[in-house]
């Protein structure tokens, strides 16, 4: 691990909120990394709503969601304008729209829409991670996985912000690793580790205890 990234993963308390909501932003390598992700969660109880875009070809959205369906044994489907997010689904960016959170946590909506591209992305993790952060707050787990650019980190920025928590992936387990590399390098990774260690860490926060909360 480099020396930005030791001192990325002392920005945050160790302490970490129970998540209400995970949000994924990946781009080239991500297919392999997500199937290793999800493939470790296999058997785990995630009982929130986990929100991806994937940077990749258009009209490819149906396909990523079969694909993740299958490997993750999760409902996954391409998230639907106006719907509210389920518990334990996960919903895939559809190519060309960017996916926003709307409401409050109990009562959130998924939005798309086609505005401007950022980070030359539409979809953009950035705009799922700062409406998810300005939905969720501290309840927001952001993960940002291998990828080129920087998509990512103007999100992670807001969810750090808002009080939630940033994994990102390490760098000799990322097929490239400038999107991770640019949340580390500025300090909004919580927490820097390799894809095959951050399934099991996930889990680990829905049995854990609630910060500040008696065992």
């Amino acid at each position: 691990m480099t020396a930005s990234a030791t001192r990325a993963t002392s920005a945050k308390p160790s302490a970490m909120a129970r998540p209400k909501a995970i949000a994924i932003g990946a781009s080239a390598g991500g297919p392999e990394a997500l199937a290793t992700l999800f493939q470790s969660l296999t058997g785990c109880d995630i009982p929130v709503p986990i929100f991806l875009v994937l940077h990749m070809p258009a009209d490819f959205s149906a396909m990523v969601a079969a694909y993740i369906e299958r490997i993750s044994g999760r409902p996954t489907s391409p998230a639907t304008d106006g719907l509210p997010p389920l518990p334990g689904h996960i919903y895939v960016a559809p190519s060309g729209r960017h996916l926003r959170l709307s409401g409050r946590p109990s009562r959130a909506l998924m939005r798309l829409d086609d505005g401007d591209s950022e980070n030359f992305c539409r979809p953009a993790a950035d705009v799922l991670f700062r409406s998810a952060a300005a939905t969720y707050g501290h309840g927001l787990l952001a993960l940002v996985l291998t990828g080129t650019g920087q998509d990512g980190l103007a999100g992670s920025a807001a969810v750090a912000a808002a009080g939630g928590t940033v994994i990102a992936q390490d760098e000799s387990s990322s097929a490239a690793w400038g999107m991770p590399g640019a949340v580390i390098e500025h300090g909004y990774a919580s927490m820097v580790l390799p894809i095959t260690v951050m399934g099991p860490k996930i889990a680990s926060l829905f049995h854990a205890p609630e910060p500040g909360r008696a065992t």
